[in-house]
């Protein structure tokens, strides 16, 4: 069975399922890495990722934007950041499967029983929260700034890319 499109689960609806004492079987978390990079490092300039809408980012997601935001930072010259993600996955998602094709209707039992199936996990964030942080040094700005625009694709909301600490530094 395909997995299915993850416009299925990006809006917020209905109480969090985040009690996993009480589940069976909840599938690990796609990332693995919550924070990349030097982190006891002193940087001179903070960028945060925000996002515009209320919606749930699947750990799959995030997975594909920690490793595009990895990809440009590493390759800048020095390669000094520090990439820490700022929410996770609390959220388990559910699925109700249902049989397709010829001879569905003697296997499917439709909407009886529908409660669903552990299918994986998700972070749900409100507008305006911040969900990356990077920090660099004055050299890297540029980069850092591609580097979370890139990130930002693999999201299922708009983001917008602000400057928390050192912008007097760069103008």
């Amino acid at each position: 069975m395909a997995r299915k499109p993850a416009r299925m689960y990006r809006r917020l609806t209905g109480q969090a399922f985040t009690r996993r004492e009480y589940m069976g079987g909840v599938p690990a978390l796609r990332i693995n890495t919550f924070d990349l990079g030097s982190t006891n490092a002193e940087f001179p300039i903070t960028i945060n990722m925000k996002v515009k809408e209320t919606c749930q980012i699947r750990h799959t997601a995030m997975e594909a934007a920690r490793i595009a935001a990895n990809r440009v930072m590493s390759r800048t010259p020095g390669g000094n950041y520090h990439l820490k993600f700022r929410i996770y996955p609390h959220h388990v998602l559910r699925e109700n499967k249902l049989a397709t094709g010829a001879g569905a209707d003697r296997v499917s039992s439709g909407m009886r029983g529908s409660y669903g199936k552990n299918i994986g996990t998700a972070a749900r964030v409100h507008a305006g929260q911040v969900v990356l942080t990077l920090r660099v040094p004055v050299s890297n700005f540029n980069s850092a700034k591609e580097a979370l625009w890139k990130a930002s694709l693999k999201l299922p909301t708009p983001c917008f890319i602000e400057v928390e600490k050192g912008a007097e530094l760069v103008k």
